[in-house]
């Protein structure tokens, strides 16, 4: 093949990729047992045993301690409402400051907001995409109350350094682990790093409910406070004796005995899904990098990496052309997974947009008119761009992600996937403006 696709020639693949679909006969058999028990939630807003939610609910809570080795687990609708629960059981009051990263879905940074916190943007790191433990210190004032830190696209974070900033400076860490089920930092599991840390179940992460989180933690307090806000706490404070009213209206952020049923089985299937995960990058990763302007993602010392995404550095300097040409030029090249056409081929350049750079930050308005909560802020912030370099350098020009290595991939597949990299390099000063 002579001729890229994008310049009009045949393309590597000619056929979408297959679905990746983690749901087989077990979920079906829960479900319908489910279905056929009428009790599709058994949660009452009210103090009573069923205040805690159904069997499966239950159920999944315990299983779901009992694999990733931590005290508490408190099933929720999705890793948002999640990540609202941990902030606010760590006790964010308006104004108060909490430290985020730029680079991540966009519930992780505006956490803060719904208790009149004030999201402050650290950089990443160059070479795990993670919070910058140097960038966190440097963001640290008096104002500070947390650090929001994100496994990305399946690492877990520098925990010996940003825990020990922490430490010293008497600031909860709330672990987004959404992007990292499975992953662990020297034989701990991701999620269990910090004082409070959420998981996604979310249709594309790596075991799903459809939609659904999961809260985990070793703190008796929090554990409690989250159950509290998950389910009207304000309805039963007084009956279950509770005083420290602090952030204490509930919400509806409940899962169902379906979902539960599902993530009970879905669980089971983790370890081998995450091994397939490994298997597949390891096997792209040795072809990519023979690709000189490619360089696929580093793990950090003692940690395994799952993957949810792969990341891949790319140099424009010796491509002779910027990252965005190139990676038009793979997915010409490629096909859309099944049941996921809508998305094109899912190979893209820059992964989000760093975050602050988003309307609600440069206008700085959340919640009416005036600007609630920076109306009432009394530090200083800042979202213009520049402010974290390294970040927008990696969206602008340098990383490629790809999520094009799930259960159900075949070699073949990944073959056309490497050969697109392949061809676009080889014939990459045909391309057209």
């Amino acid at each position: 093949m002579t001729k890229l696709a994008i310049n009009g020639g045949q393309q590597i693949r000619m056929k979408n990729f297959p679905a990746y679909k983690t749901i087989g006969k077990e979920e079906e058999e829960a479900v319908l047992k489910i279905l056929r028990s009428g009790v599709l939630s058994k949660y009452l807003g009210v103090w009573h045993k069923d205040f805690y939610g159904g069997p499966e609910v239950q159920a999944l809570e315990k299983q779901w301690q009992k694999y990733f080795k931590v005290k508490h687990a408190i099933a929720v609708n999705s890793c948002t409402s999640g990540l609202y629960c941990a902030v606010g059981v760590c006790g964010i009051t308006p104004g108060d400051e909490v430290i985020v990263s730029p680079y991540t879905m966009s519930a992780s940074a505006t956490a803060p907001l719904v208790y009149g916190g004030i999201p402050v943007f650290a950089d990443i790191e160059e070479d795990y995409f993670c919070l910058d433990p140097k960038s966190v210190e440097q963001k640290i004032t008096k104002l500070t109350k947390a650090i929001i830190v994100v496994d990305i696209f399946g690492l877990p974070y520098d925990m010996k350094k940003i825990n020990a900033l922490a430490k010293k400076h008497h600031l909860y860490v709330i672990e987004d682990a959404a992007q990292a089920i499975g992953a662990k930092y020297k034989n701990k599991y991701a999620g269990t790093l910090g004082d409070i840390g959420v998981f996604s179940l979310n249709y594309h992460k790596h075991i799903h409910t459809g939609e659904g989180g999961i809260v985990v933690t070793n703190n008796d307090i929090l554990a409690e406070r989250v159950r509290l806000i998950r389910n009207h706490a304000e309805s039963v404070v007084e009956e279950e004796g509770v005083t420290n009213l602090i952030n204490m209206v509930g919400f509806n952020y409940r899962m169902t005995e379906i979902n539960a049923a599902i993530g009970r089985t879905q669980l089971n299937k983790l370890n081998n899904l995450n091994k397939q995960r490994i298997n597949n990058i390891q096997y792209l990763a040795k072809r990519l990098t023979q690709i000189p302007c490619l360089e696929p993602a580093k793990i950090r010392q003692g940690c395994i990496h799952v993957f949810y995404a792969h990341p891949i550095k790319f140099n424009q300097k010796i491509a002779g052309i910027h990252r965005d040409k190139f990676i038009a030029a793979v997915r010409a090249e490629l096909k859309p997974v099944k049941l996921r056409e809508a998305e094109e081929v899912m190979i893209g350049g820059g992964y989000v947009k760093p975050l602050y750079l988003l309307p609600m930050y440069q206008k700085k308005i959340a919640f009416g008119k005036l600007g609630y909560p920076w109306s009432i802020h009394k530090g200083k912030v800042n979202y213009s761009k520049g402010s974290c370099p390294v970040v927008e350098k990696m969206y602008e020009d340098i990383l490629i992600t790809h999520g094009l290595m799930y259960r159900g991939m075949t070699k073949k597949d990944l073959d056309d996937i490497i050969k697109a990299f392949e061809k676009v390099w080889r014939l990459r000063k045909t391309i057209k403006n």
